[in-house]
């Protein structure tokens, strides 16, 4: 896939979708963005303009649910394809037990639209932004692509049908190329701190809420268990620098052009696992802030070490992550300090 193709990104207003979208456009592919902005909005995409510079003429937005089928229809019959990295779809754990019907419906219903509209026009290479929550809770690690699969709530659910839904796809027809790119933690921003992560509501993650604490909009983090079996009796994760994420996804659609490849799952990760209090401390250390703690219980269903092997990308995709956590936390601090509120002014 070279850059003269065009890409479709689906979400690519969204944290990981914006990243990746400015990617593309340095490198010289046509993209076109379309974004419901549930969980995003209009201020992402003109930032990632104004970053693309000269490269910001071959950004085309559009702004259309992946569920409203007839719009895709017109987008797919006014534009040739020559790949789809789709983002779109909702990611909160907590809200997908509390709302099961909507994360089924936007994430397995607007994938399921997608693909039907891809086929009907003959575009059928795509890279699927899929989760490391599809392996459950690891009896061992670290965790590699063959690992059997489980979720263990209604969003990773959606993720592990929508991969049965590819791998069912590819046993039919093997004209399709598809690529599952399932991540660890994603946290830092645009080294810029022009773009970043910026949820709408109560974050999900650590990195957010250690960012709201040192921004000031939070008195303090409540860390979920400090009795695991781990260095400091804080869970473990593999987070991985966004700007990383961002180019295992161009590593991902070049590598759809491989005569070879059929469908695939690779882990996008660091393979080192950091702990909450490791993450707290390099945290302070950048951005000098005090990160005020309040300890507190295990959370239900939380797994006490999850990290990454991620040999397969390294071999495969010629990808592999190069930020350690000080540049992820330089860099979430860059883009918390510059927007305290994200991309909303106060």
């Amino acid at each position: 896939m070279s850059p003269s193709h065009c890409v479709l990104v689906t979400g690519g207003a969204g944290y990981i979708g914006s990243h990746t979208v400015l990617q593309l456009l340095l490198t010289g592919y046509k993209t076109v963005v379309i974004d419901n902005f549930d969980n995003s909005c209009q201020i992402a995409v003109n930032r990632v303009q104004e970053l693309a510079g000269d490269r910001a003429v071959n950004l085309i937005f559009h702004q259309i649910d992946i569920r409203d089928k007839a719009e895709l229809k017109k987008l797919f019959a006014s534009t040739k394809f020559d790949a789809v990295i789709h983002f779109a779809g909702l990611k909160a754990v907590g809200e997908s037990v509390q709302k099961p019907l909507m994360y089924y419906d936007n994430n397995v219903v607007g994938t399921l639209t997608l693909l039907e509209v891809m086929e009907a026009h003959g575009c059928k290479k795509i890279v699927f932004s899929s989760s490391a929550t599809v392996y459950g809770w690891p009896k061992v690690l670290p965790c590699t692509e063959d690992f059997p699969l489980s979720a263990a709530s209604p969003y990773g659910r959606t993720k592990l049908m929508v991969e049965d839904i590819f791998r069912d796809i590819y046993a039919s027809d093997s004209g399709w190329k598809m690529i599952m790119l399932r991540y660890f933690n994603p946290v830092g921003a645009h080294p810029s701190g022009y773009i970043g992560e910026d949820p709408l509501g109560s974050p999900n993650n650590l990195m957010p809420f250690i960012q709201q604490v040192a921004v000031g909009k939070l008195p303090a983090l409540k860390v979920f268990g400090t009795d695991y079996s781990t260095k400091d009796g804080t869970g473990v994760r593999d987070y991985i620098h966004v700007s990383d994420l961002a180019n295992g996804h161009l590593a991902a659609l070049r590598k759809l052009s491989d005569p070879e490849i059929g469908c695939e799952a690779y882990n996008l990760g660091t393979g080192k696992g950091t702990s909450v209090l490791e993450m707290v401390a390099a945290f302070e250390k950048v951005s000098g802030k005090k990160i005020p703690l309040v300890i507190s219980g295990r959370r239900p269903g939380d797994a006490e070490v999850v990290y990454a092997s991620t040999a397969k990308a390294e071999r495969d995709l010629n990808w592999k992550a190069e930020n350690g956590i000080e540049e992820m936390c330089r860099d979430q601090w860059n883009w918390a300090s510059k927007n305290p509120y994200g991309y909303q002014s106060k």
